[in-house]
């Protein structure tokens, strides 16, 4: 078996995700047969450096050691059980563990399969528990300008990137935006608040949540603001009877350089969504957490209306759960926030020298997520395309969006390959100016 060989079976049979298969007329597509700590390994022996963690979700290397125990061990014991009426070791001791780690009163654990359904959850529980205590007008929902939620009807009706969403805006819900902070100053974070209470002393009868990215809008381009913008957003939500959803798909899990973003900003959210790194990138896994305030509303003699009907068949499946709790054992055991942090300086210096390129506008860092972006380029230069190709060639996967080149790499990333990963994407920038 070589690249080529799978590559030509794959494009008989499969439909890429977020991709223009055309593209692969001419891009070659990476067959990997196999993966270790933060390389990928193709079927002609090629290594790339996983600089996006496979998509943002591989927090402690592929085909870790420890994982991979403890997802062996459950497999032999209990691969899945309904979640409905029944209930398994796993996920009691990862709820349990998850209402500990995660912001103050949020009690209650619901769990999906993935981001963008978990986002679906949020939305449907918010509008519920409104209706459920007599509000019956509160079927709005506020999101951020250039926001990002997923790719479900629900969660791409919230969102605001262009790319994604105008396609399909017949068929989602109507939603409102409001201003993100333009930057990472507390200026910007106190006026886009501002915008936003000024939205709610008009419309707050007919809102029933605001869906926020702490800290960084992950697929709206690495954008980044300052913490007192959440703040600010927790005090007029508490003011108009609004509920907060954080989205920490991205953010959460040490990315941000507290485990969870809203702790950067001392806050608790009404919900918060986790996903992505909360199965150490292994399983495909989901949870809600809301506050037994929120639940208590849902709780009643049997009524079909006031009861949360949903479900998905692998909700709490005991291999992503045992996945997830090792993961957590890894964060308990190893101090793992602190690493990150001395990680994240490295990162950071190395960012420095990007300000040097003629062809670069600005950089930005939060935490373990390092952002260049390139200014002077239009869209249909493509010119992310080409960083990608020009780091692949040399050994490192980054995936940019559009002119942005970021940096997420799984966090036992040494400085030798801080600096192949971050080097290479210089060198890959300033070879940009040469074509110009």
């Amino acid at each position: 078996m070589n690249n080529l060989e799978l590559k030509n079976r794959d494009l008989d049979v499969i439909w890429h995700p977020c991709t223009q298969m055309k593209d692969h007329e001419v891009l070659p597509l990476i067959a990997i047969k196999k993966a270790h700590g933060i390389y990928l390994e193709d079927f002609d022996g090629n290594k790339y450096i996983d600089g996006i963690s496979s998509w943002w979700v591989n927090m402690f290397g592929h085909t870790n050691k420890y994982i991979n125990d403890k997802i062996k061990e459950q497999l032999d014991t209990l691969e899945h059980v309904i979640l409905a009426g029944f209930t398994h070791e796993q996920v009691v001791r990862l709820s349990e563990r998850l209402v500990k780690l995660t912001p103050k009163d949020l009690d209650k654990c619901f769990y999906s399969d993935n981001g963008s359904s978990a986002v679906e959850v949020a939305l449907k529980m918010s509008y519920h528990a409104h209706l459920n205590d007599g509000n019956t007008n509160k079927n709005v929902f506020v999101s951020l300008k250039n926001s990002y939620h997923g790719e479900t009807i629900g969660a791409l009706s919230v969102g605001d990137v262009e790319l994604y969403k105008d396609t399909y805006k017949p068929l989602l819900l109507k939603t409102i935006q409001t201003s993100t902070p333009k930057d990472m100053s507390i200026s910007s974070a106190i006026q886009a608040a501002r915008d936003f209470e000024t939205l709610c002393k008009n419309k707050a009868n007919t809102i029933s949540a605001i869906i926020l990215e702490p800290l960084i809008q992950g697929a709206g381009y690495m954008h980044m603001y300052h913490p007192e913008f959440l703040v600010k957003i927790r005090q007029i939500c508490t003011k108009y009877n609004v509920h907060l959803i954080a989205d920490e798909v991205m953010v959460g899990f040490g990315r941000t350089g507290e485990l969870f973003a809203c702790e950067v900003a001392g806050i608790s959210p009404d919900f918060i969504v986790l996903s992505k790194g909360l199965t150490g990138g292994y399983l495909p896994l989901s949870v809600v957490l809301t506050s037994n305030e929120i639940y208590a509303k849902f709780y009643c003699d049997y009524n079909e209306h006031k009861a949360f009907l949903h479900s998905h068949s692998y909700t709490g499946n005991a291999l992503a759960c045992a996945a997830a709790n090792a993961t957590l054992d890894i964060f308990e055991n190893d101090n793992i926030i602190e690493k990150n942090k001395l990680t994240a300086q490295y990162m950071g210096k190395k960012l420095e020298k990007f300000k040097n390129l003629k062809n670069v506008d600005t950089i930005r860092q939060t935490g373990m997520i390092c952002v260049v972006a390139l200014k002077g380029y239009e869209p249909e230069q493509r010119i992310g395309l080409k960083v990608y190709q020009y780091c692949l060639n040399h050994g490192v996967l980054l995936r940019p969006l559009g002119h942005i080149i970021y940096f997420m790499p799984p966090y036992i990333i040494n400085e030798d390959e801080i600096d192949k990963m971050m080097d290479t994407a210089y060198d890959a920038i300033n070879s940009l100016l040469s074509q110009s």
